[in-house]
C-alpha cells in the first residue's frame, strides 16, 4: 500500500524484484526539495526524474539504500528546477515527461557550463538504437531502457560517478 492507502501497482517498466522493493519501503517517502540523508557530507548527489510514481519511489530507495543523496522530480520543468537549485553528481532522466522531455532536459543540462561535471544516464521504455543515439548525441552519459535491471542501474550509477572522481 502507498501511504495514501491505495494499493502499489505493478508497472510494466519495471522488473518484479522492483515491485518487492516498493511493498517493502512505502513509508519511506522522501522530502523532494532536500538531499537525503541530513547530515551525510560525503554521499554523491542523485536526482531521479520520471512520472512514473511506481519508479520513482523504486529508483529512490535502490538509490537511497547504495548511500547516496537522493531528490526527486516528476517532470521536466521541476528538474530544471531542482539543479538550478543544487547541482546534482548525477541525473537518472526518463525521456517522456510533461512539461520538458528528458531529451530537452538533457540538452539544457549540457547547455549550462555550471554543470558540465553532472552525469546523466537516461531510462526509457524507447528503446530502439536511434532514440539511443539521440540521447548520447545530447550528452547523455549513459541510456538504459526500460523494463531494467535494478542492479544493473545501482552498477551504471556506481561506474560514472567513479569516472568522474
Amino acid at each position: 500500500m502507498k501511504p495514501n492507502g491505495r494499493p502499489i501497482r505493478q508497472t510494466s517498466l519495471i522488473r518484479p524484484e522492483c515491485a518487492t522493493v516498493l511493498k517493502n519501503q512505502h513509508n519511506t517517502r522522501l522530502n523532494e526539495n532536500a538531499w537525503q540523508p541530513e547530515g551525510t557530507d560525503m554521499a554523491n548527489k542523485i536526482l531521479v526524474v520520471d512520472d512514473e510514481p511506481n519508479i520513482v519511489l523504486s529508483l529512490e530507495f535502490l538509490m537511497k539504500q547504495a548511500g547516496f543523496q537522493v531528490r526527486t522530480a516528476s517532470d521536466g520543468e521541476a528538474a530544471l528546477a531542482a539543479i538550478a537549485a543544487e547541482p546534482p553528481d548525477l541525473v537518472l532522466l526518463d525521456v517522456m515527461m510533461p512539461r520538458k522531455n528528458g531529451y530537452e532536459v538533457c540538452q539544457a543540462i549540457r547547455a549550462n557550463p555550471a554543470w558540465k561535471g553532472t552525469r546523466i544516464i537516461m531510462l526509457t521504455a524507447k528503446g530502439r538504437e536511434v532514440e539511443r543515439e539521440k540521447g548520447l548525441a545530447l550528452g547523455a552519459d549513459d541510456y538504459i531502457t526500460k523494463p531494467f535491471s535494478t542492479q544493473e542501474v545501482v552498477e551504471r550509477v556506481r561506474e560514472l560517478l567513479a569516472e568522474a572522481d
